[in-house]
C-alpha cells in the first residue's frame, strides 16, 4: 500500500519503484473527487466519494498506471432538465515515463514522473472521465423533452400540441382577435356596427 509524500491527495510518491522494474504498489482508497470533473449539464461532484483501486508498476520506461476509477455522476437531462444520476466507473492505463524524450515536445498524451519523482493522477482521471461523459445525457432513452414552443413538459401531457397557422393569415388572425376584444368590450367603431334591420 502506498503511503505517499504528496501535494494533494492524487500526486503519488514513486521514489520506490525508481530503477525497480517489476516493483509494484497499489493506490486503493477513496478520495475527494477534484473540480472540473464535468461538462455543462453532467459530472462528478466536487468533493465527492473517487473510489480508486489503481496499481503502479516499475518499467524500464517509468511507471505504468493501470486499474479503475468510480464515482456517482449527477446532472441534468439534456431534454426535460429533469435530475439525473448514475454510477460511472472507468478503465486507467497510462505510462508516466522517467523523462521526457530529448529533444522531443510532450504530447498531448504524454505524462512524466515530477523531478521530486511523483506522479500527478489527476489529469489523467479528469480526461479519462470527462470522455466518459454523454454529450447530452438523457433520464432515459424515450424521454419527449419539453415542448420547442412553450417548454412544456412532455412528459405531463403527450398530447400537448399548438395549432399550427400559416404565416401568411397571421395578420388577419390578430385583426380578428382585436375586433372580437373590441366588439365585447362596446368599442367597435361604427363603420364595423351591423346597422339595424328595417
Amino acid at each position: 500500500m502506498i503511503h505517499p509524500q504528496q501535494k494533494t491527495l492524487l500526486q503519488v510518491d514513486v521514489k520506490e519503484l525508481k530503477g525497480k522494474p517489476g516493483a509494484q504498489d497499489t493506490l486503493s482508497r477513496t478520495v475527494p473527487a477534484p473540480a472540473d470533473f464535468a461538462t455543462v449539464l453532467v459530472g462528478v461532484p466536487e468533493a465527492s466519494d473517487l473510489d480508486l483501486d489503481l496499481r503502479l508498476e516499475s518499467v524500464h520506461e517509468g511507471v505504468l498506471l493501470s486499474g479503475t476509477a468510480s464515482a456517482e455522476v449527477v446532472g441534468e437531462c439534456g431534454r426535460c432538465l429533469d435530475p439525473l444520476s448514475y454510477p460511472l466507473t472507468v478503465d486507467v492505463m497510462q505510462l508516466f515515463t522517467w523523462d521526457a524524450n530529448p529533444g522531443e515536445d510532450e504530447g498531448d498524451d504524454t505524462s512524466v514522473v515530477s523531478d521530486d519523482l511523483t506522479v500527478d493522477v489527476e489529469p489523467v482521471l479528469r480526461d479519462l472521465m470527462v470522455s466518459a461523459l454523454p454529450f447530452q445525457p438523457v433520464c432515459r432513452e424515450n424521454c419527449p423533452g419539453l415542448c420547442s414552443q412553450c417548454g412544456f413538459r412532455m412528459e405531463d401531457d403527450p398530447e400537448h400540441a399548438h395549432e399550427q397557422l400559416d404565416p401568411r393569415w397571421a395578420a388577419l388572425s390578430g385583426l380578428a382577435a382585436e375586433l372580437n376584444n373590441a366588439q365585447d368590450d362596446g368599442d367597435l367603431p361604427e363603420e364595423g356596427r351591423k346597422s339595424p334591420s328595417p
